[in-house]
């Protein structure tokens, strides 16, 4: 079991908060009634009664009087009263007085007498047990459904007339019952009753309770495995625990068909089958050859059963199966896959085998034959492992992953040849990971022996996992192992190994150099060879060379759309596109790439075509079709395990819940994206611009800088530098700027214009160009900085990008305002609001609120423009005597900021800031920071500081 209760209770964080919420209500002298309803299975009786153990072991020792219902004694009329008062303890009375002592059960008024008699004793039991300063009683009643209907009159009778006491009344029911009685349904629309309701269990809550598994400590159960076993069990946790006890987390990342099941219920379901007579066991056996669900007609012409109609009502008496028609035929069902797995292993491996051989002889048996065919088949068979493999190789081609890496898998268990056996295997692996089933993939690698072609799939295992020095060592020694000549096929493969280690690293000389290889190396028309022809763009693109880039894809051969070179070729030419700004068509490139209900796909592919795809909604302005994008994509990256690509979609996250001033979701977004310092830089590049652009947010540009220092410190010679791909100098740049370290900006910013204005790349010109102005305007050379602000503008004139728009504004509208220009600046930054405004970026609104305030510009435009977000009313009249200055740094001030913070939000000195709060100070009659922030709390309602 659970060590104290610990794993039950992790499981059920939401209900068990829920119960310790009416237990603090209740020991606080007001009665609390709860309601736990749930479907069978769901753990409520478990539920409580691990929580009431766990209160009761941390010190507040509650006392508990337990009663159930049950079906034979439902008509035992006072059953389920008697059996709480029977618990009640023979304590003093209130006030010191000795009670009359506690009647024995022969003692008990009278069956026919009223409910009132029963309510009054519990009245009295109550009263008793909730003496004293920290008594408290908990009234447990389960399986209400089943009670009697006099014990829940007197139940119902004393909770009317309770008075201010410290009961907890825990009332448990299932959910299926569809008819309760007037009594039952009295308790539960009991005014003060609190309903918790236990659904099945989700792949997170299996999570939290793995963690308490002994011997589990520090190790974590994939979200993968954890939704296999849900879907294994129905999320019920008498199923979900011993499972998690009985069997490492490994088995749940191994791909069987059958998966293990606790013992108690394979017990259990062995004894129902016995009760069957043979014609119903022979029917359920058969169904479960068969799968969870299956055709009637197949499972009773498999089993040899004349009258089904009399084994299925029979299997059904029993819990094992259901009968149910869809479309136009009639299905079996077990009522989980769990139950289908315990009466699957209760067959032994010789009647499985025969049981699957004469599944495939069924004429009816379509697509599953072959399948059938290999589970029959427990020795080495070569020409059903050709069938197997040509099978594999079929669905691989039209990107059914899923169904590829089973049939390579059996197709490696039943061939004769160890070599053979090893390159399926490695097949396998592959098509495990475009099904996105890492675990399982590194799972299956373990047996592959070292080898050239071991070695290659491993490292790619490494790569996709985010681990660089371990993947440079074994790609490395996997191509100094391999002789090109003689075993072209392997080599190819570890080229292009090779080109997504490259990719990684974003070393686009290195990616171009190995996709060469790979398509002078591979077979043609092999996978490696279809790999580099939609890569190579990229390593193009990283190197500046935009043209051939292009050149690359034009040239590239045109698969089929429902293929899976296809979606390589889509992704790749999708992101080159959108580093090169065209934006609308890099969106419709990479959603192409995105497999449909229609058009399957590999993960790993859909997983870098979802993370651009949402980079180019943020370029667009579509914010809330980014973090759909994100969402779906952050579920599929958790499942599938691959790491590589975590901060790429996190980042994403970040930005915009940051801009939309939603703190809290920016930081979890920071969080799940962290990656070490030594991590890929395809990792770690994402997660620094995302803690680099949500300190720019906040104004913290010193963490701007702290942020981006190891992208500073990376090599940065083979694309990391190139305009269009990662837009972080600008950041960088701007603030050396605003941290006064102005000559290192403009040494810093040099180069980078230089390549931009080479590349002819509008949008990285556009955001140097706004940190150029920057610079100029702060050396009071206003003509330079405002041609080079509109200059940065028109490079942005006809690209779809109005975020990238609104940034340029607002630098242009805050230098000009620093250097006391406010009529141009307020101009400026009017526009800058209005686009962020409908971009729903509501922290930079704010902040150029804040500057217009400070502008000090009255114009009549202005104040209607800003008269949305008046910062003064009628009920602080004091304030009206605030410059717009002195108001724009009150507002920071009082919203927490220091004056080094508030200084660099309105660019000014902490000196002019220390200034105008000793005349805020003066003119408002506070003496403090805190004095100044209560004074705006007193202000009538409207937005407060900062806001």
């Amino acid at each position: 079991m659970f060590d104290n209760e610990a794993g039950h209770l992790a499981g059920r964080t939401a209900a068990t908060r829920a119960l310790a919420d009416l237990l603090r209500t209740a020991r606080s002298g007001t009665p609390a009634v709860g309601v736990v309803r749930a479907s069978q299975g769901m753990g409520k009786t478990a539920l409580v009664e691990s929580f009431l153990r766990r209160e009761t072991t941390a010190g507040i020792r509650p006392s508990i009087l337990r009663a159930a219902g049950a079906v034979w004694e439902r008509r035992t009329d006072f059953g389920v009263i008697q059996q709480l008062l029977s618990g009640a303890p023979r304590g003093a009375a209130p006030g010191g007085a000795e009670p009359p002592a506690e009647p024995a059960p022969a003692e008990y008024p009278a069956v026919t007498a009223a409910p009132s008699v029963y309510g009054k004793m519990l009245l009295s039991t109550i009263d008793r047990c909730t003496a004293g300063d920290s008594a408290v009683l908990v009234l447990w009643i389960d399986d209400l459904q089943w009670a009697d209907l006099p014990s829940l009159q007197a139940l119902l009778y004393a909770l009317r007339r309770v008075g201010q006491q410290s009961l907890l009344t825990l009332l448990a029911t299932d959910l299926t019952v569809s008819e309760l009685d007037e009594g039952a349904a009295g308790l539960l629309s009991f005014p003060a009753a609190r309903t918790i309701r236990l659904g099945p269990l989700t792949p997170g809550d299996v999570q939290l309770m793995a963690r308490h598994v002994p011997g589990s400590a520090g190790s974590e159960l994939p979200l993968s495995a954890a939704r296999i076993l849900v879907e294994h069990t129905g999320g019920r946790p008498g199923l979900v625990q011993p499972l998690l006890e009985q069997y490492p987390a490994t088995v749940w990342s191994t791909g069987q068909r059958v998966l293990p099941v606790p013992t108690e219920l394979r017990a259990f379901v062995q004894a129902r089958l016995a009760q069957l007579p043979p014609a119903a066991a022979a029917l359920t056996e058969a169904a479960a050859v068969l799968g969870a669900r299956s055709p009637l007609a197949l499972a009773a012409e498999l089993s040899g059963v004349s009258d089904a109609a009399a084994a299925v009502d029979a299997a059904a008496a029993l819990g094992l199966l259901t009968l149910s028609p869809v479309g136009t035929e009639t299905l079996l069902e077990f009522p989980l896959p769990a139950v289908r797995s315990a009466v699957y292993q209760n067959l032994g491996p010789g009647r499985q085998s025969t049981l699957h051989a004469a599944a495939a002889r069924l004429p009816g048996i379509g697509a599953e034959k072959l399948r059938h065919r290999a589970a029959s088949a427990l020795l080495p068979d070569a020409s059903l492992a050709r069938e197997l493999e040509a099978a594999a190789t079929a669905h691989a081609a039209s990107g059914a992953w899923g169904a590829a890496a089973d049939a390579y898998a059996d197709a490696a268990r039943l061939n004769p040849q160890g070599l053979e056996r090893e390159s399926l295997l490695i097949m396998a692996v592959d098509a495990m990971v475009g099904a996105g089933q890492l675990p399982r993939a590194v799972s299956a690698v373990e047996t592959i022996a070292p080898s050239p072609r071991g070695d290659a799939v491993r490292g790619y295992l490494a790569v996709l996992r985010g681990r660089p020095m371990q993947a440079d060592a074994l790609l490395r020694k996997a191509w100094n192992s391999v002789d090109p000549a003689t075993d072209p096929g392997t080599a190819g493969q570890i080229c292009q190994r090779q080109v997504l280690h490259a990719l990684a690293r974003f070393d686009g000389r290195d990616l171009v150099t190995w996709a060469v290889r790979a398509r002078l190396t591979a077979p043609p028309n092999s996978p490696p060879a279809f790999e580099a022809q939609a890569i190579e763009g990229l390593g193009l693109g990283a190197m500046g060379r935009y043209a051939e880039a292009e050149a690359s894809y034009e040239a590239a051969d045109q698969p089929p759309e429902d293929s899976a070179p296809y979606q390589r070729i889509h992704m790749g030419r999708g992101w080159l596109r959108l580093a090169m700004d065209e934006v609308d068509e890099a969106r419709t490139e990479l959603a192409s790439a995105v497999p449909t209900e229609f058009a399957r796909g590999s993960h790993r592919i859909t997983l870098w075509a979802q993370a651009w795809q949402a980079r180019a909604d943020v370029a667009l302005g579509a914010w809330d079709g980014a973090l759909r994008t994100v969402e779906n994509a952050v579920a599929l990256q958790e499942e599938s395990g691959i790491e590589l690509l975590s901060p790429l979609l996190h980042w994403t996250g970040a930005q915009i819940h940051a801009l939309r001033g939603n703190r809290d979701a920016a930081a979890h977004h920071l969080e799940r994206a962290a990656v070490a310092a030594d991590s890929y830089p395809i990792m770690l590049l994402p997660y620094c611009l995302a803690q680099a652009q949500v300190a720019e947010i906040k104004a913290d540009y010193d963490g701007v800088l702290r942020a981006l220092l190891p992208v500073v410190r990376l090599e940065r010679s083979n694309g990391i530098d190139e305009p269009g791909f990662w837009p972080w100098q600008d950041h960088y740049a701007n603030a050396l700027v605003m941290v006064g370290r102005i000559a290192e900006a403009d040494a810093f910013l040099r180069p980078h214009e230089r390549l931009a204005e080479q590349r002819q790349h509008r949008s990285t010109m556009a955001r140097l160009a706004s940190v150029r102005g920057r610079i100029q305007a702060a050396a009071g050379d206003f003509d330079a900085a405002r041609s080079t602000f509109l200059g940065g503008l028109a490079h942005l004139e006809k690209l779809p990008m109005p975020y990238a728009r609104a940034r340029v504004m607002f630098v242009y509208g805050q230098s000009f305002r620093r250097a006391g220009k406010r009529r141009e600046a307020a101009g400026m930054l009017i526009q800058a609001r209005d686009l962020f405004s409908v971009l729903g970026a509501a922290a930079y609104t704010d902040r150029c609120e804040r500057e217009l305030r400070a502008s000090g510009v009255s114009t009549d435009e202005n104040r209607r423009l800003t008269a949305t977000a008046p910062v003064t009313t009628e009920a602080a009249p004091l304030f009206d005597d605030l410059t717009e200055q002195e108001q724009a740094v009150a507002s920071l001030v009082a919203s927490g900021l220091t004056n080094k913070d508030a200084a660099a939000e309105l660019y000014v000195s902490v000196k002019t800031v220390q200034y105008h709060l000793t005349r805020i100070y003066r003119k408002l009659h506070v003496s403090s920071r805190s004095e100044l922030a209560a004074a705006y709390l007193e202000r009538a309602p409207g937005p407060g500081p900062g806001k």
